[in-house]
């Protein structure tokens, strides 16, 4: 079973609407569960909208987590997608050490930047494993070439030692559309820009939990 949490300590970072489409992405490969762990609930409010059955979805606070992931382990779970709230030092360190992978979301910015310093240092306590992913960017050139902003943000986070995902998730109006009908920007626009952003990036967070799962087999 692999948990992936999506976690940063600063609010905005677009967090839930990566849960959402990584969630409904991760359905189609094996069983999926969402956790909403965030008070604010919008990993929530898009699975009420949702027709579709899958993925699973439960909400659970601090106390709840850990059941949480032992039932999903017992009921065979091949994902487990973990939206955790901001501002919750406690609860991010205790479900990275939990998580196969912890995915933190950066929009290109000092902002972001600033706050993805704290995040780090959380990881590297916990000798957790990370990747930094480039959200909400402002969408590649005609040349299909980052923004300036992009390119400066992903060598900032490679000179901070932080594991950088290829590309980016470009800010785009379908994906806000596809989250109000309950969908995945997948299902919703297939076929977009938005959507080949999203899938490549899923594609990217697989790849990354490949040598890892090996290991695994490996040593069994």
């Amino acid at each position: 079973m692999q948990v992936i949490l999506i976690a940063t300590q600063k609010g905005g970072a677009g967090k839930s609407t990566l849960a959402a489409h990584f969630g409904a992405l991760a359905a189609r490969e094996g069983r999926a569960i969402l956790v909403d762990a965030d008070p604010q609930g919008s990993l929530s409010f898009w699975h009420r909208q949702r027709a579709a059955e899958t993925p699973l979805l439960v909400k659970a606070d601090a106390a709840a987590i850990p059941d949480t992931l032992d039932r999903a382990r017992r009921e065979h779970a091949d994902w487990v997608v973990i939206d955790s709230p901001p501002h919750n030092a406690p609860l991010i360190s205790a479900l990275m050490s939990r998580a196969s992978l912890t995915l933190i979301p950066v929009r290109p910015g000092p902002f972001d930047l600033d706050a993805v310093g704290a995040t780090l240092a959380m990881a590297r306590s916990l000798d957790a494993r990370i990747a930094c992913l480039i959200n909400a960017a402002p969408p590649m050139t005609r040349s299909n070439r980052p923004t300036s902003i992009v390119a400066e943000t992903r060598t900032v986070l490679t000179e901070l030692g932080a594991p950088v995902l290829p590309g980016q998730v470009s800010q785009r109006a379908s994906l806000s559309h596809a989250l109000i009908s309950g969908q995945s920007v997948t299902e919703y626009d297939p076929g977009s820009r938005a959507a080949d952003e999203v899938g490549a990036m899923w594609s990217a967070v697989v790849e990354s939990l490949r040598p890892a799962a090996q290991a695994r087999r490996t040593r069994r």
